[in-house]
């Protein structure tokens, strides 16, 4: 029995579809309040650095349209990689100082959150959305 299944326990696409879910499916609601709210609380860490406000704009179309193409699977490896670029500003420019911390109310890493995302789509530059993504075949996808 088990060796009949061993195709589905074994599901490199469907363990890709679940990671694209994941990490394009959760990082959509942080585009849509950035899209609801406005984005001027990055705009104000980007103008206390001495950076563009407008550049904020970027992190909004990345966490919606990145994200839903990734959910999506389209251009996987290139939405990811924009993600990834994303969260590495993001922890760069809102983590920093907590960078090395502990979280005392849960005990886990302070940047965690951030870090699952960052480590979800850099895994997405590498493998690509798998056969149930809508687009493949391309070194984008």
């Amino acid at each position: 029995m088990l060796e009949k299944n061993k195709d589905f326990l074994r599901n490199i696409d469907l363990g890709l579809l679940i990671l694209r879910i994941n990490v394009g499916g959760l990082m959509l609601f942080h585009g849509i309040h950035k899209a609801i709210h406005g984005v001027d609380g990055i705009a104000g860490m980007l103008a206390a650095k001495g950076l563009p406000t407008f550049i904020a704009y970027g992190a909004l179309l990345c966490e919606l349209v990145a994200a839903a193409m990734i959910v999506l699977g389209v251009w996987t490896r290139a939405a990811a990689a924009i993600l990834t670029a994303n969260m590495v500003v993001a922890i760069l420019m809102a983590h920093a100082d907590v960078l090395f911390s502990i979280n005392p109310a849960t005990g886990g890493w302070a940047v965690e959150l951030p870090a699952l995302y960052l480590l979800g789509s850099l895994a997405l530059c590498f493998t690509g959305g798998g056969k149930y993504a809508l687009t493949k075949g391309t070194v984008l996808d």
